[in-house]
């Protein structure tokens, strides 16, 4: 106990030396910790228990849904992830509705499908006209918390009146650098504390942890954190004690089978789909090495997490915004509807609700299902607005009837090379139709996950095509 009082002391000092109100929770704290801390993790959890638990969101940046090592990659290591998945569920089959970084945000936020809430790429401002899942946990007593990288278009950073706390930055339009990166703390300029970027907004969580922990029971609040990551977004740099940790890693072990020799053996030069590539190697290498600086902080956060005894009342999630090509049907990038764009990892923490730690779910799961899935469990109304379902009983029933079908959606901007689609992706089929003239796609990704046997003119197609077609018109409409 005095271990865990001497590292809340430490983690708090600097946070609550600029705050009048966080000054007063540090006197708290040198007072005694409450016996909520002490006790928590002895309480035996049910969902019966946990009515309104504390909640981690944390979203990674471009992250195939394959490069984790419990996932079975060839060399990354993961360890955070692997623990968040031996001690959680994983869900195999998670998609964005929208394969680009801000129309994904967005919709992870709101909970609705692009087309609704207006950011629809990378150059459609937010408008906020959607409240976010935040803005309703807020609403309802939850301390909130907006840490790390916004990256959606418009002037600066938004006005979010119902967050506690807003930390994060504008440089180079909203992506930020992964060192020395200066922050902006509830709208106020402030130089970085930390050298590396995920350290930096991962010190900020944990001290929003610690001040809301210290409040006196009176004031104390179910927190929820959004804790948004800068990797695996180029240009890839990785911190001391991780750069050249693959030097030697075979990149061709993880090359798509259908990659052609000549596409990964080009050098600094070479654009597809309107991204400049450089050399495949070496990106690749860097790239992971990114996703494991982050992976390093998932665990300190998780390490902390179990230190002040909030495990068991604690739901921590791990998504990514989007998967990546790297090398699939000859392309790099997020744009293209394949499932290396579209598929997400997806990682949930929750002991009072999983009965199979350890465990995976088949169903689908989207981008969109966060916002309903997180009020649910927090006992919040899910407002009609959300297109996303709650998950809740796929969580707690591996068995349970999961989504049939999703709208998949994009909409073209210059420079990028990508044509706007509109299609829907079932259990077995992905129908895409593109504008432009460019032919429509259809593939049984059940027999050809690697989407090469294109059935839209075989006769097998024409059979399907009505019922799918049928479909993507409900989405339309």
């Amino acid at each position: 106990m005095v271990k865990i009082r001497k590292t809340m002391k430490l983690s708090l000092r600097r946070f609550c030396g600029t705050n009048i109100m966080m000054r007063w929770a540090c006197i708290v704290m040198a007072l005694g910790t409450p016996n909520y801390v002490s006790h928590a993790s002895d309480r035996q959890m049910t969902a019966n228990h946990v009515k309104r638990p504390n909640i981690i969101f944390i979203l990674g940046d471009n992250h195939n849904a394959q490069a984790m090592s419990f996932a079975g990659h060839p060399f990354i290591r993961t360890p955070g992830m692997d623990r968040l998945a031996r001690q959680g569920i994983f869900f195999k089959n998670t998609f964005n509705t929208t394969s680009l970084c801000s129309p994904s945000r967005a919709s992870l936020l709101t909970g609705a499908y692009a087309h609704r809430h207006g950011v629809m790429n990378n150059h459609t401002p937010w408008t906020g006209q959607m409240p976010t899942f935040l803005e309703h946990l807020s609403r309802h007593g939850y301390a909130t918390a907006f840490i790390g990288k916004w990256h959606m278009p418009g002037e600066g950073l938004p006005e979010m009146p119902y967050l506690d706390l807003f930390v994060s930055y504008t440089y180079r339009e909203g992506q930020g650098a992964y060192f020395n990166c200066p922050m902006i703390v509830n709208g106020k300029p402030t130089p970085s504390r930390k050298p590396y970027i995920t350290e930096e907004i991962t010190d900020y969580a944990i001290e929003f942890m610690l001040a809301n922990l210290v409040k006196p029971n009176a004031h104390k609040k179910p927190f929820c954190i959004y804790l948004a990551h800068r990797p695996g977004h180029p240009p890839f740099q990785a911190p001391e004690g991780i750069v050249g940790m693959y030097a030697q890693a075979d990149v061709k072990s993880v090359l798509p089978k259908n990659t052609d020799p000549w596409w990964y053996g080009k050098t600094d030069g070479n654009v597809f789909q309107g991204v400049m590539m450089g050399s495949y190697f070496n990106n690749y290498r860097k790239y992971c090495e990114t996703l494991t600086a982050m992976d390093r902080d998932i665990l300190r956060l998780l390490d902390k997490i179990d230190e002040m005894g909030l495990k068991d009342n604690t739901l921590v999630i791990y998504m990514g915004d989007n998967g990546m090509q790297w090398g699939t049907h000859d392309c790099h990038g997020i744009r293209e509807p394949y499932e290396d764009s579209a598929k997400l990892p997806f990682i949930v923490r929750a002991p009072w609700l999983v009965p199979d730690p350890g465990g995976q779910r088949n169903q689908i799961a989207l981008n969109i299902d966060i916002g309903p899935t997180l009020l649910d469990i927090a006992g919040v109304p899910v407002p009609a607005e959300m297109d996303g379902k709650s998950l809740v009983s796929v969580l707690s029933d591996p068995d349970a009837k999961g989504r049939k079908a999703f709208l998949m959606e994009y909409w073209r901007y210059y420079p990028e090379n990508t044509p706007s689609y509109r299609g829907v992706r079932t259990e077995k089929y992905k129908y895409i139709e593109f504008e432009r003239g460019r032919s429509p796609w259809l593939f049984d990704i059940q027999r050809d996950p690697g989407e090469l046997d294109n059935l839209y003119d075989t006769r097998e197609g024409k059979k399907i095509l009505p019922e799918l077609r049928a479909l993507l018109n409900q989405y339309k409409n």
